[in-house]
C-alpha cells in the first residue's frame, strides 16, 4: 500500500493545471510552433507557456529575449550569434524569420530535438495551435509573457509598457479571445496596464527573487488572478496566504521529478515545466 503522501501527490498531479513551458523546452526548441504541439503530446498538459517581443514593424514574435540568443540562435551563415548583439526590435519580422534558433545543440537541454526552427509570429503560433486544439477537444489555456523591463525599454529593445501590451492583446483578441489567455510579466508596470485597460484578462505577477507574501502584493493596486515565484522561494505558508485571498499559485520552473512530487505537496494550483514528460511518472 502507498503511503498516504504517495497518495495524495498522485491524485494532486491528476488535478493540476500543468503548464508547458515554451511548449516544451526539454524536448523541442523553446518557443515554436514545434515544441507547443510536443507539449500537447501529453494528455497532462492544460496551458501552453510562451514569451512575446515587438520586431521593428510592430509585430507580435514569440521569443524568450528581444534579441538573437547566443545559446540558442544562429545567423544566416550558420555561426553562432553574439549575446545582446542582434535587437529584434530592430529588425523586421522577415528578417527575424532567417535566424535558425532549433539547430544549435543547447547546452542545458540535451535531451533536447535539434530541428531548424524560426521565431514564429504570435498570430500564426495561436492559429495553428488552435487547429490542434479544436481537433483533439481539449480544454487549451495559454499563459502569455510579455518580455518587458525598464532596462529594455531604456536601451531600445522594446516599445513603452503601453504599446506593447496594446500589440499583444490585438493579437489575441483577433485570435483566441481572452477568456481562456493568462498574462504574465516580471514587469509588473505591464500587469498595472493590463489591469485598467483590459480588466477582463487575467493576470499572472511573476517574481524570481525571495519575498514577503504581504509585501509583495503591496506592490501591486489590485489582486492578480495568480502569483507565480520560482519554486524554490515557496513553501506552504506562502500558498495558503494566496489562497486564502483568492489568487491562485503556480510556481516556474519545475523540471525534476522529487522537486515536482516536492512542490505538489505544498498545494499549489499549477506547475511550469519544460518537461511534460516526466509528469506521467508522477500518476
Amino acid at each position: 500500500m502507498k503511503a498516504w503522501w504517495l497518495v495524495l501527490v498522485s491524485f494532486s498531479a491528476l488535478a493540476m493545471d500543468w503548464q508547458g513551458h515554451r511548449g516544451a523546452r526539454g524536448l523541442y526548441p523553446e518557443n515554436t510552433i514545434g515544441a507547443m504541439k510536443e507539449a500537447l503530446k501529453y494528455p497532462e498538459v492544460t496551458t501552453l507557456e510562451l514569451d512575446v517581443v515587438i520586431s521593428k514593424d510592430g509585430e507580435v514574435v514569440v521569443s524568450h529575449e528581444p534579441w538573437m540568443g547566443e545559446e540558442i540562435c544562429l545567423d544566416r551563415k550558420g555561426k553562432t550569434v553574439k549575446e545582446r548583439a542582434i535587437n529584434m526590435y530592430k529588425l523586421s519580422y522577415s528578417e527575424i524569420a532567417k535566424y535558425d534558433c532549433g539547430s544549435k545543440l543547447h547546452p542545458r537541454f540535451p535531451e533536447q530535438k535539434k530541428v531548424r526552427e524560426t521565431k514564429p509570429l504570435l498570430r500564426t503560433l495561436l492559429k495553428e495551435m488552435e487547429q490542434v486544439i479544436q481537433a483533439s477537444g481539449r480544454k487549451i489555456e495559454y499563459n502569455i509573457e510579455i518580455k518587458s523591463t525598464v532596462e529594455d525599454e531604456k536601451e531600445g529593445f522594446q516599445p513603452a509598457v503601453g504599446e506593447f501590451t496594446d500589440k499583444v492583446i490585438k493579437v489575441i483578441n483577433d485570435s483566441v479571445g481572452a477568456r481562456r489567455v493568462y498574462i504574465q510579466s516580471f514587469d509588473w508596470r505591464v500587469l498595472e496596464y493590463l489591469h485598467k485597460t483590459y480588466p477582463d484578462y487575467k493576470s499572472v505577477a511573476l517574481i524570481e527573487e525571495a519575498f514577503e507574501p504581504e509585501a509583495v502584493l503591496k506592490k501591486l493596486s489590485f489582486a492578480p488572478t495568480v502569483f507565480s515565484p520560482y519554486f524554490k522561494n515557496l513553501s506552504a505558508d506562502h500558498v495558503k496566504f494566496f489562497r486564502k485571498r483568492g489568487i491562485m499559485v503556480v510556481p516556474w520552473t519545475v523540471n525534476e521529478v522529487e522537486d515536482m512530487k516536492n512542490v505538489l505537496r505544498l498545494g499549489v494550483d499549477g506547475i511550469i515545466t519544460d518537461y511534460p514528460n516526466r509528469i506521467q511518472t508522477l500518476k
